[in-house]
């Protein structure tokens, strides 16, 4: 059996964060990361740069590969977490061996959405949110010429552009009645679908796919209005789930995600979470929800791992925001993007080919959509984060000269300060 101070299992964002700041706080106890996936820390959301061939795996490395040995971590990599005993603070494995541990952080991440289809067990069938999704596809392109991504959310988007730069003649089906739905309103998703059109991308919305068809392999798709389309593969790129059944089996407390409080911790003695697979603090709709974001990952598992340390620590809390270029068009969105009721004031900007929105509900940012020229969408953002008040100044947050200099001045003046 292992013995360890403090066992993290996941090893991505939250996890590398945790192990960074238990280092801070105890340069001395032993720290074991526990990965399913063989390869040392990697940025996920880098993987269809990956499958487009403009990064090679060192360029997709978070940390580089003496990490482990310089934070003093044993790591597991290429094991999976088959059981969890919270009374007996151990972790089997799949092959048998058995983790005691002292403090645990569960970091698991997320788990890929496959919707029942008939001949989705076909080759040719792939998901698209782990390294070796994009080694498969990678491999598989050599003798591919037409694809059919399913999901036009930030995932589907993402492996469209990777396919479509490897010469991949690409078909999007979404089942809404347009792409980018979750993160953008309805005149940016327009803008989006304009660009992918432009492109040469088909996209084919309020419709799913009901058959993937072919002996052995993909040869076509029927969806569910009978139209078939001819193809070579298949990428289920729909999103996911939080990967809470370890959690679940083991009596831990989960609604959509594991529930934890401010310290990340969750509803049994020194079992914290973070990261996708948690329900953690949203300053924007001031409660817990799942918000599946890299950095907030990383924050929430600094966050665990201080208090799994010794050391004292709240979450600040993040929200649902994107940044991402693709196919050319430079897009950024947080919070809320569709306002809920008539409570919410809306302010827009459509322009020399650009589109800014925000969100303002008693006088304070509640979410924003830029598309095009991003360039005030830091500072706007910011304003959300820190939770000012935008009353006075409200009607010039999206002129293109908007800037420090139009905020109160005791305001503009600490900024200023913040960054000497």
């Amino acid at each position: 059996m292992i013995k360890t101070k403090y066992l993290i299992i996941g090893n991505s964002a939250g996890g590398i964060g945790a192990a960074e700041a238990i280092r801070a706080h105890d340069s001395a106890g032993s720290l074991t990361i526990v990965s399913d996936e063989p390869y040392p820390v990697y940025g996920r959301a880098l993987i269809s740069k990956y499958l487009a061939s403009e990064r090679t795996f060192e360029d997709i490395l978070y940390r580089d590969r003496g990490f482990y040995e310089q934070y003093g971590v044993n790591a597991l990599l290429g094991k999976n977490v088959e059981n969890l005993d919270t009374s007996a603070r151990t972790a089997k494995l799949d092959n048998g061996q058995e983790i005691a541990w002292e403090k645990l952080l569960l970091a698991l991440g997320g788990t890929p959405i496959v919707p029942p289809m008939k001949g989705a067990d076909k080759k040719g069938v792939f998901t698209f949110t782990k390294l070796d999704d994009a080694k498969a596809l990678d491999k598989y392109l050599y003798n591919a010429g037409k694809a059919v991504v399913i999901g036009g959310g930030l995932i589907g988007i993402s492996v469209s552009e990777a396919l479509h730069k490897r010469g991949i003649d690409v078909t999007i089906v979404e089942m809404k009645d347009r792409i980018l739905n979750v993160m953008l309103d309805e005149p940016a998703s327009w803008m989006a679908q304009e660009t992918l059109k432009e492109a040469g991308v088909r996209i084919i919305t309020n419709n799913v796919v009901d058959e993937i068809g072919g002996d052995e392999s993909v040869k076509q798709v029927t969806l569910k209005d009978e139209q078939a389309i001819s193809c070579d593969l298949v990428v289920v790129a729909i999103g996911v789930v939080p990967r809470t059944q370890l959690a679940s089996t083991a009596g831990i407390k989960v609604n959509r995600g594991i529930l934890v409080d401010r310290q990340m911790q969750t509803s049994a003695s020194d079992v914290y979470s973070c990261g996708d697979v948690s329900e953690a603090y949203d300053f924007v709709y001031d409660s817990c929800r799942p918000v599946p974001i890299w950095p907030g990952a990383y924050i929430g598992g600094r966050t665990a791992g201080i208090n799994m340390a010794g050391g004292e620590s709240e979450y600040p809390g993040v929200t649902a925001m994107n940044s991402l270029n693709y196919f050319g068009l430079d897009i950024v969105s947080a919070g809320i993007v569709v306002e809920p009721d008539d409570s919410y004031e809306m302010f827009t900007d459509q322009s020399n080919g650009n589109y800014k929105k925000v969100i303002i509900k008693n006088n304070h940012i509640k979410g924003m959509v830029f598309v095009g020229d991003i360039d005030k969408s830091g500072i706007i953002f910011g304003l959300m984060k820190d939770v000012v008040d935008v009353s006075v100044f409200k009607e010039k947050l999206l002129a293109d000269d908007f800037g420090l200099i139009h905020l109160p001045e005791a305001m503009w003046r600490q900024r200023l300060d913040c960054r000497i």
